[in-house]
Formats: C-alpha cells, sequence, structure tokens
C-alpha cells in the first residue's frame, strides 16, 4: 500500500524505533481492525522488524500448472503517458492464499474477516525429517512437542509447517517434489493435526513452504477439504519461514480482494 506523506515525516524527525512505534498504532487502528469483541482485551501487538515470507512471482515460478502467469503490456511509457501491465494468471501461483471457496461453497477470499488475516505466528519445524523422507507429514505428535515447549498453541493464530522447501525454489524439479517416474513427494500437514487446531486450538489459518497443504502422498486432499469446510483459509508457498522463531512473530496476510476469487498470490509479512 501507500503510506501518507505524513509517514515520510515522521521518519525524517522520529529515531527507527519510534517511527515503528508510531506505525504500530496506526496499524491497531486499520490492519489489525482492533479485533472488535472477538479480541483478547489483553492481546497487544507491538514490533521492531518486518520480514518478507513471500516469495516473487514471475513466469518462471514453479507451478504444476500451464502457463500460470503472463504479463501482457497494453502501455509503455514515452509512447504512452505510463507503463501498464496486463495480468494473466492461476489463482493458486506463488506465495498465495486458498480460500475455502477452493474446495466447497464457503467465502470466496474477499469475504474472508480481515481480523481473520492478522494473528500470533507458530512456526512448527519438521525439516530434519523432511529432508529424509519427501513425504513427511506435521503430526499430532508434533504439535504436542511443540506445546510442551513453548506452550499451548494460541487461540485464533495461525499455525506454519517450516520444511525448509522454500530453499529449492531456483530448482523447480525439486521444488515441485518430482521423482523419476514424474511422481509428487512433498512434505504437509496431517489430517489428524489440522482436526486438532481446528477443534481443539480454534487455529485461524495454517501456512506451508510447500506448494501443497496436504502431504503429496495423502490421497485426495484431505486437509483440503477438512480445512476450508470449515470456512478457514490456507496459505501455499510461504518463504523464510526459517528466519523466525518458533512464538512471538505476528502474521499479515495481505490477501486478495477480488470478488469470487478461490484465493490467490498475497503479499505476507511477519511483524517481530
Amino acid at each position: 500500500m501507500c503510506l501518507p506523506l505524513c509517514t515520510l515525516k515522521l521518519g525524517e524527525t522520529l529515531s527507527r524505533r519510534a517511527m515503528f512505534r508510531s506505525l504500530a498504532m496506526a496499524a491497531g487502528s486499520t490492519a489489525l481492525g482492533c479485533y472488535g469483541a472477538q479480541r483478547d482485551a489483553s492481546q497487544h501487538y507491538s514490533f521492531e522488524r518486518v520480514l518478507d515470507l513471500t516469495h516473487t512471482l514471475s513466469p518462471a515460478f514453479p507451478t504444476p500448472w500451464k502457463e500460470p502467469l503472463a504479463l501482457e503490456q497494453v502501455s509503455k511509457l514515452g509512447k504512452e503517458k505510463w507503463n501498464i501491465l496486463r495480468w494473466h494468471l492461476n489463482e493458486h501461483i506463488g506465495t498465495h492464499l486458498d480460500a475455502p471457496l477452493h474446495c466447497t461453497e464457503l467465502d470466496s477470499a474477499d469475504r474472508i474477516p480481515i481480523d481473520n488475516l492478522v494473528g500470533p505466528l507458530v512456526v512448527i519445524d519438521i525439516r530434519d525429517r523432511a529432508a529424509i523422507d519427501a513425504d513427511a507429514q506435521l503430526t499430532l505428535d508434533d504439535l504436542k512437542r511443540w506445546e510442551k515447549r513453548h506452550g499451548q498453541i494460541p487461540q485464533r493464530a495461525v499455525v506454519a509447517l517450516h520444511s525448509g522447501w522454500d530453499a529449492y525454489v531456483n530448482d523447480p524439479r525439486k521444488f515441485l517434489g518430482l521423482d523419476e517416474h514424474g511422481q509428487y513427494h512433498l512434505p504437509g500437514f496431517s489430517l489428524e493435526a489440522v482436526q486438532y487446531l481446528h477443534e481443539q486450538r480454534a487455529v485461524k489459518g495454517i501456512a506451508t513452504d510447500t506448494l501443497n497443504l496436504d502431504a503429496a502422498n495423502a490421497g485426495d486432499f484431505p486437509v483440503h477439504h477438512y480445512w476450508l469446510s470449515r470456512n478457514k483459509w490456507g496459505l501455499e508457498n510461504v518463504a523464510n519461514l526459517g528466519s523466525l522463531p518458533p512464538k512471538g512473530a505476528i502474521i499479515v496476510v495481505g490477501s486478495p480482494k477480488i470478488a469470487g476469487c478461490t484465493g490467490g498470490p498475497s503479499r505476507v509479512i511477519a511483524l517481530l
């Protein structure tokens, strides 16, 4: 988004830390939406650093879709007064959101309440297993081990699966998890884990650094169908989870607000 000129003035007169505090206060009345009656009155967000969790999207980004993105120049500076590109894209490419409508008849991305797109971020690290077994799943045992070490997963949090897969983004075959027979092998959430996150922890969203919420060998996308049918969202192809602590960050999801869309490329950031 475009920041107002007053923010630039603040940057000239305040220290970096003071500016972040001022921006955080402003964000509290806009992007964070005050949470209204659903918000825990004791839950206050402050931050000193912003981390981008978004891959740069281009026509070369690894995806199983055919011709997922093309950019058409419809106006060129010099000949006309500005540069304008027309986008031709599949909604489910790059770092993107799966809205409930993707697998159900529930909410499209534009109907997701804004307060459901901001919250505490929990990062579950399964890199050791994923490095040995590309079909590794984030299990209920992983969640319980995390809680034993870090405390109960907060209600209305977002839980991210960190498999280390974002490191392969420049190796399309590896990133897609394709073996020599053309079969997919990718880590993902187990159905039991997401059932626990919904039923016992009231988590608002889940995220993964692979292109699939489900493990690729899980069958007929059980996690997608269970999770999205609860009118909840998921993020795929998230970047830089390895730069985050297991808890303590706040995630902000800039999802598309196009009427009726089933999801779409999103700018995702973490506040620390």
